[in-house]
């Protein structure tokens, strides 16, 4: 599958190198042009009848910090009961008035292993509103919102807290398996000499402790390793990734610096000083990015530290309300979220490949075409899978072979896509993404005057390897969200209104060369082999 994407994909239309520095460097009063432009439009309604509109209220996220820093001495809990701490804060939201929580995690603490719960009650939620714990990798905190839309439709509940929480400054580390078998032999042991007997038995390697690895369990490659490939399948080049890198961080700041990123509350840390905004944000220049080796495949690799997203730590929670109960309750809703399709590839080959298949398909359902969209919010997992997804997007080749369409549906305009950074930049907390997204087109509508977005995110299977390359795309705003869900745009309380609101090319050899790295690789990195 690589080889084939890789000597077929040479046709598709190249990404201007320069693309990426234009807009690192063009002011976020972008929006502004934007919303002069998306006044003159008159889109339809995505409300369908006899189906419950289903709205977003709020969202809010505790700062996104690199792990090991800040928050390092906490755990997952503490970060998540602080999200839900704000956003009680923020919406003065009654506690008994939520019907269920939900939440995303990926790497789960195995004394909370139902975090959603655990959360809730340190948030002072009552002990008789039903909380659980999802996992679907990346998109865990987009199942969890899914999830809550799903109860709301099925008129089960009227109100739903959901979000999401990862907690990489401290993962469960475990004996080796011979070990585990051994001590628990060791419990069940009821003479001396049977203890005495297997605690014989034991050698020095059976005490090397077994270190969470970020890797799909179906492959042994980590995510980083198909990055690499991915980009080398469609013709990515270094300088087209660090170009993108450095876009993402320039708008990050930029947008940090003029108070944009609303969605971030302040969080005092028990023993330590009080955060208030992620400190992962670093821009750069193109001659410091080009230091950087190669994070994967050696030497030939694109893929490095500085164009990857960095192990993250942070939790996000979103209030999602049915429209009637919303408005009863004195709200003024910020999104609709009107759809959401999940798909799910080739793990070995397509893994990071999501959005492209899934896009499509939650367009269709919304019966919209991607220049419909006004903001889009994609999931920044490594700069070469963006590039490459937008390519797949771009390719009439890609959408025949792959997608059974006679005709591509076309890439995003990049001057709608993450202007605000994305999870290179601002951090990607595994389980915590989902609600920033679609907090963060929610904004960016109301902030621009759009009424459709769109959000996309990749996930490994990591876990569970079913859910291996799934998509999800947030329909958030029909004046109202798309969730893929698609976001359509601010909510105003009538339907009827529409909204006012490298060097160019990589040689052949060399990309054969890092196709042929991936295949001989046999190394399964940790998650330590991923930080910079």
């Amino acid at each position: 599958m690589a080889s084939m994407l890789m000597n077929s994909l040479r046709c598709c239309p190249p990404v201007n190198p320069a693309w990426a520095v234009q807009y690192a460097t063009r002011s976020l009063s972008t929006s502004v042009q934007l919303h002069a432009q998306v006044q003159t439009k008159s889109k339809k309604t995505l409300a369908k009848p006899g189906v419950k509109n289903i709205v977003l209220v709020e969202g809010v996220r505790t700062p996104f910090l690199l792990s090991g820093t800040t928050y390092a001495d906490l755990m997952p809990h503490d970060l998540a009961r602080a999200a839900l701490q704000g956003l009680l804060h923020k919406t003065s939201l009654p506690k008994d008035a939520v019907d269920y929580i939900i939440y995303g995690t990926v790497i789960q603490e195995v004394k909370t292993s139902n975090v959603a719960r655990e959360a809730s009650l340190g948030a002072g939620f009552s002990d008789k509103i039903p909380s659980h714990t999802v996992t679907m990798a990346c998109i865990s905190s987009n199942v969890a919102m899914t999830t809550g839309v799903g109860l709301i439709t099925a008129g089960q509940c009227d109100t739903i807290v959901a979000g999401g929480v990862e907690f990489m400054s401290d993962v469960p580390i475990r004996h080796s398996r011979k070990m585990r078998k051994t001590m628990l032999a060791l419990n069940r042991a009821k003479t001396l000499g049977q203890r005495l007997s297997l605690i014989g038995s034991i050698r020095m390697a059976h005490l090397t402790p077994e270190l969470p690895a970020v890797a799909e369990f179906s492959t042994a490659e980590t995510m980083g390793h198909s990055a690499d490939r991915l980009a080398a399948a469609f013709g990515v080049t270094r300088l087209e990734q660090d170009e993108f890198a450095l876009r993402s961080h320039t708008l990050a700041k930029q947008a940090q610096d003029a108070g944009l990123l609303s969605d971030v509350i302040s969080f005092k840390v028990p023993g330590r000083d009080t955060v208030a905004k992620d400190n992962g944000i670093r821009p750069s220049s193109m001659e410091q990015l080009a230091k950087l080796k190669p994070a994967f495949i050696k030497p030939h690799g694109t893929v490095t530290a500085a164009n990857s997203s960095f192990l993250t730590d942070g939790a996000s929670a979103v209030l999602i309300m049915s429209e009637e109960k919303a408005l009863a309750m004195g709200y003024k809703p910020k999104a609709y979220l009107r759809d959401f399709v999940f798909v799910s590839q080739d793990p070995k080959d397509q893994l990071l490949l999501g959005p492209a298949y899934g896009t499509p398909k939650v367009l269709a359902r919304a019966g919209l075409t991607m220049d419909d969209i006004d903001v889009f919010e994609f999931h920044e997992a490594f700069a070469g899978q963006i590039m490459a997804n937008l390519k797949a997007l771009d390719s009439d080749w890609f959408a025949q072979t792959y997608m059974g369409r006679k005709v591509k549906v076309g890439a995003p305009a990049m001057e709608k896509f993450n202007l605000w950074g994305g999870s290179l930049s601002l951090g990607h907390p595994f389980g915590a993404t989902g609600c920033r997204l679609v907090t963060t087109v929610a904004h960016r509508l109301l902030k621009e005057g759009g009424q459709y977005g769109l959000v996309a995110a990749c996930a490994a299977g990591g876990q569970v390897t079913h859910y291996t390359n799934t998509s999800s795309y947030f329909n958030v705003m029909d004046r109202k969200v798309i969730l893929p869900v698609c976001v359509s745009g601010p909510c105003d309380g009538d339907r009827s209104i529409p909204p006012v609101e490298q060097d160019s090319g990589r040689t052949e050899m060399m990309q054969e060369k890092t196709v042929y790295a991936y295949t001989q690789s046999g190394v399964t990195p940790t998650l330590s082999d991923c930080t910079y």
